[in-house]
């Protein structure tokens, strides 16, 4: 069974940085694109980012562009999200995600998911 355990999160200023990590298992993680969304409270879970299992392609959501970074590290198995000049409309639980095939948008396309990680950023 795909396991997938994210850390990093906590709370930090308005402005401020935070790394989050995504440890996979039982998979062959070179193979896939890996999914970062996010979901705040009272709202559906997004998109934030994906990279392929090279590395070479990666996707953000526009509202990220140019602050978050994805990227990974195959041979320790983990996906990570470099996530600078934080704003409050990014608190949310951070999860990573893996599908059989490929990367999507809609969540409800995922079926391995992390336990999660919350993101708190003060104003």
């Amino acid at each position: 069974q795909v396991q997938l355990v994210e850390s990093g999160g906590g709370l930090v200023q308005t402005g401020g940085s935070l790394r989050l990590s995504c440890a996979a298992s039982e998979l062959t993680f070179s193979s896939y694109f890996m999914t970062w969304f996010r979901q705040a409270p009272g709202k559906e879970r997004e998109f934030v980012a994906a990279i392929s299992g090279s590395g070479d392609t990666i996707y953000y959501t526009d509202s990220v562009k140019g602050r978050f970074t994805i990227s990974r590290d195959n041979t320790k198995n983990t996906v990570y999200l470099q996530m600078n000049s934080l704003k409050p409309e990014d608190a949310a639980v951070y999860y990573c995600a893996v599908r059989p095939l490929g990367w999507r948008t809609n969540p409800g396309m995922y079926p391995y998911w992390g336990q999660g990680t919350q993101v708190t950023v003060s104003s």
